[in-house]
C-alpha cells in the first residue's frame, strides 16, 4: 500500500491501523515533584512465569488492545523477559500486580521504555506519574546515549502529551497495521469500546 500521497486508504476488514509516534531523550530530566505513594510499590520480577506475565499484559493492555507480546509463542516470550538485558518491573498495590514497567537494554547504547502502564483501577490516580519517575531513574543509572518510547493513537488519548511532559520528545511517526486481536481470540469484542470493531 504506498502512503506517500495524500487522500484515504481503504483498510481490510479484521485488521486495525494505528498512527505510532516515536519519541526520545537525551538526557535525564529535572525529576519532576510527584506525592509519596505508601500504597504502592515496584518490584523487580526476573525470569517471569509467562501465564502470569500474560495476564498482567491484559489487565494493563487490554482496554488499548496491546496485542504484540499476546502472539509470540513461548519461546518467543521467554526468550524476551529471561534475557538479562531486559528489566521487568510489577508495579504492586496490596500486594497485586496492578501495573508494569519493562525497559529493555538489549541494544546499547539505547534504552528503550518497551511497555509501560497502569491497570485501569489506577488510571487517574497518579500512579501513572509516580511511575514515570521510577522508570526514568531506573533507565539514567545506566547512562543511556538516549531513552526512547513509542506509543500510538490506539492508546489511552493522554499517552502522547503525558509522555511530552515527562520528558520525551517526538521524533518520528509511522504507521501499522495489524490484525485486530478481538478478532483473533485474544480479547473479548468489547475491549477497546473507543475503537470501533470492524470484522
Amino acid at each position: 500500500m504506498r502512503l506517500d500521497q495524500n487522500g484515504h486508504y481503504d483498510i481490510p476488514p479484521g485488521k486495525l491501523v494505528e498512527v505510532v509516534t516515536y519519541l526520545e531523550m537525551t538526557a535525564r530530566p529535572a525529576p519532576r515533584p510527584v506525592p509519596a505513594r505508601a500504597d504502592l510499590a515496584l518490584r523487580r520480577v526476573a525470569s517471569a512465569d509467562l501465564d502470569w506475565y500474560r495476564g498482567l499484559f491484559r489487565q494493563v493492555g487490554e482496554p488499548w488492545l496491546w496485542a504484540s507480546r499476546l502472539v509470540l509463542s513461548d519461546q518467543e516470550l521467554a526468550a524476551i523477559l529471561h534475557d538479562p538485558l531486559v528489566d521487568l518491573y510489577a508495579v504492586e498495590k496490596d500486594g497485586r500486580a496492578e501495573g508494569i514497567l519493562e525497559l529493555d537494554r538489549r541494544f546499547p547504547p539505547d534504552i528503550e521504555l518497551a511497555f509501560f502502564g497502569v491497570a485501569p483501577s489506577l488510571v487517574g490516580t497518579g500512579a501513572g506519574r509516580w511511575l514515570m519517575e521510577q522508570a526514568l531513574d531506573l533507565a539514567w543509572r545506566h547512562e543511556p546515549r538516549r531513552f526512547w518510547v513509542h506509543t500510538c493513537s490506539l492508546d489511552h488519548p493522554a499517552a502522547l502529551a503525558f509522555y511530552q511532559r515527562s520528558g520525551f520528545v517526538p521524533y518520528r511517526r509511522a504507521i501499522e497495521i495489524g490484525d485486530d486481536p478481538r478478532l483473533t481470540g485474544h480479547y473479548p469484542a468489547t475491549a477497546g469500546a473507543h475503537i470501533p470493531l470492524i470484522g
